[in-house]
């Protein structure tokens, strides 16, 4: 082979190297945000069912007007996209939900705290 033929052969391995490891970096981010947005839509389904619970009266099991009582379904505190805890107090649940991927800063999982309100979600952190 010529000196030429070479020189391509190794551009040509360092251009699909590059390729790939590009490839993973966009395939980590996204797995990543997938995860995140995944933590949210359960943490916000929780917090529709907290809700729900304040607005039931208590001769139907619900709160009547109270969050105390309350605590996350046993099918729904662990899911395939993390694990979900609740600080109930009378007039406001605290969800903290932490994700099963590593987050950006390279070692703890996802974390979202949402605090929900009677009325209204008040607060969505997103840690990390």
């Amino acid at each position: 082979m010529g000196q030429q033929q070479l020189l391509l052969i190794v551009l040509g391995v360092i251009i699909v190297g590059i390729a790939v490891v590009v490839g993973i970096n966009v395939f980590t981010a996204s797995s990543t945000q997938a995860n995140r947005d995944a933590v949210i839509a359960d943490l916000t389904n929780l917090a529709s069912l907290a809700q729900q619970y304040y607005r039931k009266p208590t001769a139907l099991g619900g709160g009547g007007n109270t969050f105390t009582g309350w605590t996350i379904p046993a099918q729904l505190d662990t899911t395939g996209n993390g694990t979900y805890t609740a600080t109930v107090a009378a007039q406001s649940v605290t969800l903290v939900g932490t994700g099963t991927e590593t987050g950006n800063d390279g070692t703890n999982k996802v974390k979202v705290t949402m605090v929900v309100g009677p009325n209204d979600i008040t607060s969505t952190t997103i840690n990390n």
